[in-house]
């Protein structure tokens, strides 16, 4: 398997990349900027940062951690257990000081955790997006359900295809559907390209239709924590 992905990602950790990372759709592509979304410190005193770290609690699973930008801070408060599929982005963290980073899947908790192992889960990078669809989405979170503690809380996050700006996203496709649509877009290093990632992006009333009878409940959305446009996050609590 390719990881062009993790692999750009851990050189520039360790000061050895030797060109960028592109993200492409087709023939558009660009740079992804690999410093500002992976390694600015998160500062849990912010304003969007204290809308997340008041709402997650020990132990913690970070489902597509990246470098480890949130495990690093959680692990200081409690236990704190950060999963990538990207080995390469396991080594980085655990250079990093992350101290307990696995490589694993989000899509397969019940296979890796036991039950009510979690009180709580984050979910950052639209990584819930790669479910594919509302029964893949409702399946993830029956799953996230079942390895996390009675009354826990979840934050994951999203591009909103009702938001007017949600078409300029790199790698948007429409969708007959309100609510939904889609995101198509691979990653390349050094001649080496990974395979082409489909997103479905949901808005947070299909989010809420997706959460229905898997346990969770939508408490809140912030879109002022992640700036104008699209994006937004979602806090879930477990009934």
């Amino acid at each position: 398997m390719t990881d062009a992905f993790g692999r750009a990602i851990r050189d520039h950790h360790r000061g050895d990349r030797t060109g960028p990372l592109r993200q492409g759709d087709g023939e558009e592509t660009r740079d992804h900027p690999i410093e500002a979304f992976y390694f600015t410190e998160f500062d849990p005193e912010s304003d969007g940062g204290s809308w997340l770290a008041s709402r997650l609690d020990g132990p913690l699973v970070d489902l597509g951690a990246g470098a480890g930008r949130h495990a690093l801070a959680f692990q200081q408060r409690f236990e704190t257990v950060a999963v990538e599929p990207s080995p390469a982005l396991v080594e980085t963290m655990r250079d990093r000081g992350v101290a307990d980073a696995r490589e694993g899947d989000m899509f397969a908790l019940r296979d890796a955790f036991e039950r009510d192992r979690f009180a709580s889960a984050l979910a950052i990078g639209t990584q819930a997006g790669l479910a594919g669809s509302m029964r893949g989405l409702s399946a993830f979170l029956g799953d996230l359900a079942f390895v996390t503690t009675p009354g826990a809380t979840a934050v994951v996050d999203c591009y909103d295809p009702d938001h007017p700006e949600a078409a300029a996203l790199l790698g948007y496709r429409e969708d007959p559907t309100p609510g939904l649509a889609h995101r198509v877009m691979w990653f390349a290093y050094e001649g080496e390209r990974d395979p082409t990632l489909q997103f479905r992006l949901f808005s947070p009333d299909r989010l809420r239709e997706a959460a229905v009878g898997t346990g969770w409940e939508i408490e809140a959305i912030d879109h002022e924590g992640t700036g104008d446009g699209p994006h937004y996050r979602a806090a879930l609590r477990k009934r």
